[in-house]
């Protein structure tokens, strides 16, 4: 599988591979109870796809009778699920599934109301994997092209709606920047914003023709776009996906450079000990070199990252936060100020 840029470009962003920090030895007998892997969304969403993807071959190199329970902890755009990790000990029995939304767009969007920092809450252990938002519509929808949905927002300002996995979220984020974008020296165009708790409950209110678009993760949506019961428009991804190659990008629909991506990463609370955290970044990058897991993970649209280490996460999650800080300032979004 083709590496995408946004896990490619890793190492331009990346800093040295600094050695750890001395910590303690990880003990004999970890885990010797289940490992909570918190999802912060409802099952179904793209999240919790790569998560029980990669939790079902990363338990055994943990050890032979470790066992890894995901914990569906939603809510806040991924906030919640986040601040059970930012308050677990760091015994690495409690890890988080963080996602571009729980530590990129909340933050950069609600710094007030986001509970924790982003970085130096949390310790972090890899990247897992990623790929781009797509712009969706109910299958039965007016709108065959992304042309048409820009139109219809110009004609009839604020009546369509428009739906995310919730406020601050990286849906929400890339939904605002794309009509800031569209709506050009105008101004941005306006959608009625209808917030969701997870993608699932989004893409099941698209199959029902409860909202007019959204912009979601590909991995979650790609179930819905083959069965027909949404419509892709555009990607947000800067190249055509090999999942969807007949979408065309949002870049190639007339609004020039647009490059927004989701991610996800495994990330510890604050002083996870080192030992602990090197131990857990090469079981997963050995988890996401297994031709099985990338072949499962592309299937689902999320494309597996490449080797990274813990200082690269935390390069990677530094610079992403600064992106969506920019995208906040060029979209004029203001939420809980």
């Amino acid at each position: 599988m083709r590496r995408r840029h946004l896990l490619a470009a890793l190492p331009l962003i990346a800093a040295p591979r600094l050695a750890l920090a001395q910590g303690s030895a990880v003990p004999a007998n970890w885990p010797e109870r289940p490992v909570s892997l918190v999802v912060p969304f409802t099952p179904g969403g793209s999240t919790d796809i790569a998560a029980r993807i990669i939790a079902e071959r990363l338990a055994p190199r943990l050890g032979p009778n470790a066992r890894l329970v995901i914990e569906n902890r939603a809510g806040a755009g991924g906030s919640l699920g986040a601040d059970v990790v930012k308050r677990a000990n760091p015994d690495g029995y409690t890890l988080l599934v963080a996602t571009a939304s729980s530590h990129g767009t909340n933050p950069a969007a609600l710094p007030q109301t986001t509970p924790y920092d982003a970085l130096e809450d949390f310790s972090s252990i890899a990247i897992l994997g990623g790929g781009p938002m797509v712009i969706v519509v109910p299958g039965r929808s007016r709108f065959r092209s992304i042309q048409d949905l820009i139109a219809a927002m110009r004609a009839e300002p604020g009546r369509l709606s428009f739906a995310t996995s919730g406020a601050g979220g990286i849906g929400h984020l890339t939904g605002e920047y794309f009509m800031a974008r569209a709506g050009g020296p105008a101004g941005p165009l306006r959608s009625e914003h209808i917030p969701y708790r997870g993608g699932a409950q989004v893409l099941a209110a698209m199959a029902a023709g409860e909202v007019d678009w959204s912009c979601e993760v590909l991995a979650s949506a790609a179930p819905h776009l083959r069965d027909g019961t949404s419509r892709g428009l555009a990607i947000s991804g800067r190249t055509r996906h090999p999942l969807m190659p007949d979408l065309p990008t949002l870049a190639e629909s007339g609004l020039a450079d647009f490059d927004v991506t989701t991610w996800n990463m495994l990330l510890g609370p604050k002083n996870l000990p080192a030992a602990l955290t090197t131990r857990l970044n090469e079981a997963v990058n050995a988890t996401l070199a297994e031709p099985q897991v990338r072949e499962r993970m592309a299937n689902a649209g999320v494309d597996a990252a490449a080797p990274n280490s813990p200082a690269e996460a935390r390069a990677f999650l530094a610079a992403e936060l600064a992106k969506f800080r920019d995208i906040v300032r060029v979209a004029g979004i203001a939420l809980g100020r």
